[in-house]
Order: structure tokens, then C-alpha cells, then sequence
């Protein structure tokens, strides 16, 4: 039984480096790991496709590797892929030109043509064929802002049957502050609630004092219905995470973003599960406090308000990562890693439920 695989591999069938995973189960069970295959080298811009691979035995063999999304050769990215109640997958993600640097995006300097935007596909036959993709960006993307990104990671359907895909934004700077440093990181979600036809904004969370600035988020949806967001923080409060809870489906938060400290990690991106069999939020991502190593997945038992460590992976680098329930008796981690440095490989490994409780 293989309990650790690695679907995709740095330098490997026609991809410079594979970065920012996400995974989920089909209704059937197949495992779809997604991730963005950059051609020419590991950097956030140029020629980048979303990529996936299959999986019929709960991540112990990979099948071939497909593109799911691609945008000739300029960028599709930032994989938010989400399993419907029909059966279908739905796969939000966002496109640029291959020349719009982060920087020249937050400096205003990229126009809305070649800016970040976003699309959506699905699949009807577990990921072996993909839609034709479709632009949803005047529906969740307010004029005037400028970096834009999904999760990354898995989005949600939730019990109401609502779809919930976490995402960021960053504003324009105001007064003399205009350089790309003056990155106001801001939160958002983008919500469906006829399974992915037509998309509207739910929270915002625009708090730009410099204490919590939200970033790449991940939810899951709690017993009692409420949604948990988690939060990569740039800004100097107490560590690097914040989180929040929605009581309306995401349309509104109950209060902005505050501080995690009980979650102690880089800055980095990091993935939330609820299990309902047992009850446990998961949270994964590394706990180095200062560098991307050391991949432990957390798990609380009062809906994110404090936290304990369950499972570590090892000491290795590691950085982005995604978590699913494979079948009853396994959680499934898909996360970047490698010997000397994060974004040598994306593995996925099993872990046995009984090991986080």
C-alpha cells in the first residue's frame, strides 16, 4: 500500500516547476489533483496552464498528466475546483497576460484587457473532459481592483447548496503611497447559488490599517452551518493567519479577519477540511514560524478557536498544500514540497483519520 506518491515533479512532461495544488473527490470517489504547470520557469507570470492528474485508488497510482484549463501561452491559474451535488465539477480560475507581473498589477500598470480575470469550466465525466471556459469577471470583480486570485485550494458547495469559492483582491493605494509595496490585500468571496451559472460578491473585507490584511483564504463549512474562513496575513500582528466566521452562507462576515496565534506558520497559503465522522476541522500548512518547512496538519475541535498539532509530515521545505477526505478511514494532503527547497515536487500522501484524532 502506498501511502506517499508524487504526481507531479519539477522539470518533468513539459512543465518547468508545478506549483499551487488543489484537490478533491468526484462523486464517484476519482481524485482530481490540480495544479498550475509553469513551461518556462517557477515564476508567478508566463506561460502557465492548469494541469491535473486522476486518481481511481485514492491517490495510490496517478493516471496521465491532462490540461484542464489553458490560455494559449499566457496564464491560467490559481485552480479553485469544487465537487457539485449533480456530480459536476466546477473549476473557477483566474487568466492574465503572460507579461503582468504582480508588481505591475498592483502599480496600475496593467490594463483590464491583460489583468487578472476570471472564468469558470466543469466537467460531467470526473475530470476527463473540460468545458468550453466561461468569463465571469464583471460579476465578482469590482472596477478598480488589481491583483485578483481564487483561494487556491478546493472551493465549497454548502449544505444549502450554495457554492462559496474564498478569493482576494488587493485596492488601489491612496495618497502618495503608490509603489508596489503598497499592496492592500483584501478579502472576498464569490458565491453561487444556482450551481455555478451566474456568480455574484458575497463579504468583503477591506480593513487596509496595516494590522490584518487578508490574503489567500480557505473555508469549510462547520456542523452547526456556519463557515470558517482561514487567512494568510502579511501584516504584523500576532502571526501569520487570521480567521473569521460567516452565519449567512459568506454574504457577510460576523466580524472582519482577526488574529490566529494559535496557528503558528510562515506566510504562506494554507487549506481547512471539516470532517464530519469524526468531528474535526483540519487545517494544513507549515509550522515554521519563519520558513516554509515543517508541513503539520492542525486540528480543532470548537470550530477554529483553538488549535492543536495532529500530524506532521516531516522537517522538510514545504509551502502550498491542499487537503480532502479520501474515504471514511483517510484524509488526503496534496502539497509542494522537496528535499532542499519547497517546489521540487507536489506530493500527495495519505493520512489515516485515526492518526489526527
Amino acid at each position: 500500500m502506498t501511502d506517499v506518491t508524487v504526481p507531479f515533479r519539477a522539470g518533468h512532461e513539459g512543465y518547468a516547476s508545478f506549483r499551487i495544488p488543489a484537490v478533491v473527490a468526484s462523486g464517484s470517489g476519482t481524485l482530481l489533483a490540480f495544479c498550475e504547470g509553469r513551461v518556462d520557469s517557477a515564476a508567478d507570470h508566463g506561460h502557465i496552464a492548469i494541469v491535473l492528474k486522476r486518481s481511481t485508488d485514492g491517490g495510490r497510482t496517478w493516471g496521465p498528466l491532462q490540461v484542464a484549463a489553458d490560455n494559449g501561452a499566457n496564464l491560467a491559474g490559481n485552480p479553485a475546483p469544487v465537487v457539485l451535488d449533480t456530480g459536476r465539477v466546477l473549476l473557477v480560475h483566474v487568466r492574465a497576460a503572460a507579461t503582468a507581473t504582480e508588481a505591475a498589477i498592483l502599480r496600475g500598470q496593467v490594463g483590464e484587457a491583460d489583468g487578472r480575470r476570471v472564468w469558470v469550466q466543469h466537467s460531467d465525466d470526473d475530470g476527463v473532459t473540460w468545458s468550453r471556459p466561461r468569463e465571469i469577471t464583471r460579476q465578482v470583480k469590482k472596477p478598480g481592483w488589481r491583483w485578483y486570485a481564487t483561494t487556491p485550494g478546493h472551493a465549497l458547495q454548502l449544505t444549502s447548496g450554495r457554492v462559496l469559492v474564498p478569493a482576494n483582491h488587493t485596492l488601489p493605494p491612496t495618497g502618495t503611497d503608490t509603489g508596489a509595496e503598497a499592496r492592500y490585500n483584501s478579502g472576498h468571496c464569490l458565491l453561487s447559488d444556482d450551481r455555478g451559472e451566474s456568480w455574484y460578491l458575497g463579504y468583503l473585507d477591506e480593513n487596509t490599517d496595516g494590522y490584518v490584511n487578508v490574503n489567500e483564504t480557505t473555508a469549510a463549512e462547520l456542523p452547526d452551518g456556519r463557515v470558517y474562513l482561514n487567512t494568510r496575513n502579511d501584516s504584523p500582528s500576532p502571526g501569520n493567519r487570521a480567521d473569521a466566521h460567516s452565519e449567512d452562507g459568506g454574504k457577510t462576515l460576523v466580524k472582519p479577519f482577526r488574529p490566529q496565534a494559535g496557528l503558528t506558520a510562515p506566510v504562506c497559503q494554507g487549506s481547512v477540511l471539516q470532517l464530519r465522522d469524526p468531528d474535526l476541522l483540519l487545517f494544513s500548512a507549515p509550522a515554521d514560524p519563519a520558513a516554509r518547512a515543517l508541513m503539520t496538519i492542525r486540528v480543532s475541535d470548537d470550530g477554529g478557536t483553538t488549535w492543536r498539532p495532529a500530524f506532521t509530515v516531516d522537517g522538510l521545505p514545504a509551502a502550498y498544500s491542499d487537503l480532502v477526505r479520501v474515504d471514511p478511514h483517510t484524509v488526503g494532503l496534496l502539497y509542494e514540497t522537496g528535499d532542499f527547497g519547497a517546489y521540487g515536487t507536489i506530493t500527495f500522501r495519505r493520512v489515516p483519520v485515526h492518526r489526527l484524532t
